[in-house]
């Protein structure tokens, strides 16, 4: 297998069409055509379910897509080793969505400017999903929040995943949020609410939210549910509505203006790192974490 044959493969497996492949990688549709068939032939099995519309990924696909991800990673990462003068190539970075609101904006437009030849690629998600990532080379590095209690020198990464290494950025408060007619809370058992706003399973903030209001007792246990939303826009409205709590960073709520009016209860500190596989350093993964420092 050659590199430009996994490139390709990836390619089709991420846009599931020949044709949106193609686009992405500036070349010929009856190439891309080929170049899968050819590697499909090579290994004996079919990669693709093929319909109208979609390229589906077979089970031996999905097989072949992990091997993909990481030996392209790896290909990546040996590039750059070889350019130690200067920051180049490409650095996959994901984050919480709050850290990418609050944190992120001002590093990665610093680290733009002084590499602009360095193609930083974002994405957002929870912990759970971003650590995935991260172990199965699809990002080089992430922000993600560790969800255990001290000081951050005593986190310890294999508690996120084995094979992990991190760089502390900050501390952040979670604070329960409420709705402004609910009555004074200071305690998980003073809220009345029925559901609590949050991620997918996965994201931290939520298991600190699930751990302290289960602090309550049996009756908070029993009656609260989890209604899962898929962004802060979405779960702060959701409160302001008298519909339910939820736990946030309080650094986010300053970009929330109409939040105003909303009830705030400390719940506990929550430390954020930069995570990476052991042993993975390139040039622009070194600049990136510099930038971060100096926030």
């Amino acid at each position: 297998m050659e590199l430009a044959e996994l490139e390709i493969f990836r390619a089709v497996a991420r846009e599931q069409s020949i044709t949106r492949a193609a686009k992405v990688l500036e070349r010929v549709q009856s190439n891309v055509t080929t170049r899968v068939k050819q590697l499909e032939e090579n290994l004996g099995v079919a990669l693709f379910q093929r319909d109208s519309k979609r390229m589906i990924l077979t089970p031996e696909g999905h097989r072949l897509l992990g091997y993909a991800e990481q030996m392209l990673a790896l290909a990546e990462e040996a590039r750059q080793s070889m350019r130690l003068s200067a920051p180049s190539g490409t650095l996959r970075v994901g984050s919480m969505e709050s850290s990418a609101a609050t944190l992120l904006p001002k590093p990665l437009g610093q680290f733009h400017a002084a590499w602009p030849d360095v193609e930083l690629n974002l994405s957002t998600g929870t912990t759970g999903y971003l650590v995935d990532a991260v172990l199965g080379h699809r990002l080089d590095c992430a922000v993600v929040a560790h969800p255990g209690n001290g000081a951050p020198r005593d986190m310890d990464m294999a508690e996120l995943g084995a094979g992990l290494e991190g760089v502390f950025l900050r501390t952040e408060e979670l604070v329960l949020v409420l709705p402004g007619t609910h009555p004074k809370a200071h305690r998980p058992q003073d809220v009345t609410l029925r559901h609590l706003a949050a991620f997918s399973k996965g994201c931290t903030y939520r298991r600190c939210a699930e751990d302290w209001l289960e602090q309550g007792g049996e009756d908070i246990r029993r009656r609260l549910t989890v209604v899962e939303m898929p962004s802060y826009h979405a779960i702060l409205a959701y409160v302001s509505a008298g519909s339910g709590a939820a736990i946030v960073p309080r650094s986010l709520l300053a970009l929330y203006p109409n939040t105003a009016g909303l009830q705030t209860v400390a719940v506990r500190a929550a430390h954020t790192f930069l995570v990476k596989r052991a042993g993975f350093s390139t040039s622009a993964y070194e600049a990136f974490v510099r930038e971060l420092r100096h926030v």
